[in-house]
């Protein structure tokens, strides 16, 4: 696994391969027709791997298509996993719902991704989901695989993909996470279930 220096540099590398790919390629297209991030404004963080676990999403959730609404909430990110939903009529219209129940077919989704281990939510004034945060996608998929909702094809271009980025290390993280809570956790009933046991002796 890259680590975090590693990955920058092959960004760069990648990076400056495509500019001079674009100059020799695309001599005769003006700069202010490109969109920069560093000289354009309206942009947030997306994780790479994401379109394929939209992909992964939608083929769970046939004749009810979450991936998209994930990416909406996406592109709404002020580059923090915390999206905070103020009015849900308008993130239900940016996700292509219409009519008099496009917040309900909305909610639907957003509690599809919930379900599948992509957003956690909270309550607050405007519904359900007036706090959504964003959970990282990589892990998600893998929690998918894991339960046998991603096929082996999908899944083999996500791994590739994954690992062509620089994040295979995430789900390993996870998993080293949970350990360490579980070990913590037991730690804990057992120091608990001792002083348990000394305070009868006491009496």
């Amino acid at each position: 696994m890259a680590n975090s220096k590693q990955s920058q540099t092959r960004r760069l590398k990648m990076s400056e391969r495509a500019q001079q790919q674009l100059a020799l390629h695309f001599p005769e297209v003006p700069e202010t027709l490109l969109w920069r991030r560093k000289s354009n404004d309206g942009f947030t963080t997306v994780p790479r791997p994401l379109p394929i676990a939209m992909q992964a999403i939608d083929e769970t959730s046939k004749g009810a298509p979450a991936g998209h609404a994930l990416f909406c909430l996406w592109a709404r990110a002020p580059d923090n996993p915390l999206v905070i939903v103020e009015n849900p009529a308008t993130f239900a219209a940016e996700t292509g719902f219409t009519g008099e129940r496009a917040t309900d077919t909305w909610r639907k989704r957003m509690r599809r991704l919930r379900d599948l281990g992509f957003i956690s939510t909270k309550p607050g004034p405007s519904g359900e989901f007036h706090f959504i945060l964003l959970l990282n996608p990589n892990i998600a998929v893998e929690m998918m695989r894991c339960k046998g909702q991603v096929q082996d094809g999908l899944y083999g271009r996500f791994i590739a993909r994954v690992a062509d980025v620089g994040a295979a290390g995430d789900w390993t993280a996870y998993q080293e996470t949970l350990e360490a809570a579980e070990k913590a956790a037991a730690a804990n009933s057992e120091a608990l279930d001792k002083a348990v046991k000394r305070k009868k002796g006491a009496k």
